[in-house]
């Protein structure tokens, strides 16, 4: 695909064109969750690191620049080959003179708040206005039991958040898992750098687990052991070093979910290379549900195969997998029968209430949609043509947009805003044009 900007991520709005059908195979960007994972473990580990097929979008564009602003390491981002490299300074972790801001990005967000710990003087790290909303109490519970002093500058358990560091020293913490599993990679990642073994016990019950099986998994490649009781204790001994050298982003589970269901929505058939059966990503899992509810699939070591066909609605836990139930919904629209979304209340603290958006935008498509706090019940049927509000909501956007594929006079509000994750996003969608030759 053409590395010119596209003009769309700067209209106020796109409308989708249909499209019969397609026969395609597909590439996605790197992951955007392990290409968050690369650069805050390379940042720690004290060696040069090439993080290839990395995603460059917003979250992971704020990330790089939030870490070299602790003056420690330089992070080289070159567009043209999707490769950021992460390099020693030389120079200690110090807090930067101004405020960091990372906008939307709430991975980073948390990632940032341990760091931090690790760097002189006091950090505050902030973002926009819905990060400002974002519940950040459970990791700033945790942190002072390893020497860190994190509040939130409001009192409210939210961004800005101040953080006096230079102080991550290790022991035994615990910690909620009811919110985010990514508080909780947060303590793993940044337990590299301490100064004694540290213990992270989880209170409760642990949410979106595929989260830190990909921090586990990420930070095994590089070398670093995380002993474990199940997703009840997490232990990380001292003074290990993360190797430096080169590792490859796999293709995004969750940018790969808008073709699948693209696939399923149009009885086409769709390839995406490079992840398979062993992907610790857990969005790769929607490619059962969609086998669920009437696809063909083929799941092999480098790719993944989904054929559309007749659909039928499920009843599906999507705790394990949330940032895909938007694309789910949309399949759901267009089933027969009733599709029943369980657990997934996490969505209402995400880049917007995703429960409400889903249910708001699909009803204005004139699709059933009966919301609970955790749940959704979509009773498909023939959607219409509407104007999609986006939320300032990457997802919301992307998952849309798929629908317009099939349903015309879908029109997309704010299509810039799919930057944030899949920069590309409208570029890819036009490879499944037959008559955009120039963008394949």
């Amino acid at each position: 695909m053409s590395a010119t900007p596209d003009p769309r991520l700067e209209a106020e709005s796109v409308t989708v064109r249909t499209l019969a059908g397609f026969d395609e195979t597909v590439r996605v960007l790197g992951s955007k969750s392990y290409t968050n994972r690369y650069l805050a473990i390379a940042s720690l580990s004290g060696q040069e690191t090439v993080i290839d097929n990395a995603l460059l979008s917003d979250d992971t564009v704020y990330l790089s620049r939030a870490i070299e602003a602790f003056g420690h390491v330089t992070c080289d981002i070159d567009h043209d080959t999707a490769r950021i490299r992460v390099t020693p300074t030389g120079r200690p972790m110090r807090a930067p003179g101004e405020d960091i801001f990372v906008g939307g990005a709430g991975t980073p967000l948390r990632f940032l708040i341990s760091m931090a710990g690790h760097a002189e003087g006091t950090t505050v790290i902030t973002g926009n206005a819905r990060m400002q909303e974002r519940p950040m109490g459970d990791l700033l519970k945790a942190l002072p039991a390893l020497g860190v002093d994190a509040t939130a500058v409001r009192g409210n358990g939210s961004p800005p958040i101040r953080v006096v560091g230079g102080s991550f020293k290790g022991g035994a913490t615990s910690i909620s898992g009811a919110v985010s599993s990514q508080f909780t990679s947060s303590l793993i990642i940044n337990a590299l750098r301490a100064e004694t073994d540290t213990e992270i016990t989880i209170s409760d019950e642990l949410v979106s687990k595929p989260y830190v099986e990909m921090t586990l998994a990420a930070l095994n490649e590089v070398g670093v052991r995380v002993d474990r009781d199940g997703y009840r204790r997490f232990t990380v001994p001292a003074g290990q070093q993360a190797r430096g050298g080169q590792v490859t982003v796999e293709p995004d589970a969750s940018g790969m979910s808008y073709f699948l269901v693209a696939a399923a929505i149009l009885g086409s058939r769709v390839v995406i290379p490079g992840i398979g059966a062993g992907s610790h990503q857990g969005d790769v899992h929607l490619v059962e549900a969609l086998e669920r509810m009437g696809c063909r699939t083929e799941v092999g070591d480098d790719s993944i195969t989904v054929t559309g066909g007749p659909l039928h609605g499920i009843d599906i836990d999507m705790e394990a997998m949330p940032d895909v139930v938007p694309s789910l919904a949309v399949a759901a629209a267009y089933a027969e029968g009733t599709t029943r979304i369980t657990n997934i209340a996490s969505l209402r603290v995400k880049e917007c209430d995703r429960i409400a958006a889903v249910t708001t935008e699909l009803r204005k498509m004139g699709i059933e949609v009966e919301e609970h706090q955790d749940a959704m019940y979509i009773t498909g049927g023939t959607p219409h043509g509407a104007t999609i509000d986006t939320y300032d909501d990457h997802r919301i956007a992307m998952t849309f947009a798929i629908a317009g594929l099939r349903t015309e006079g879908v029109v997309i509000k704010d299509p810039g805003c799919v930057a944030k994750s899949f920069p590309t996003f409208w570029k890819t969608l036009d490879t499944l044009h037959p008559d955009l030759e120039s963008t394949k």
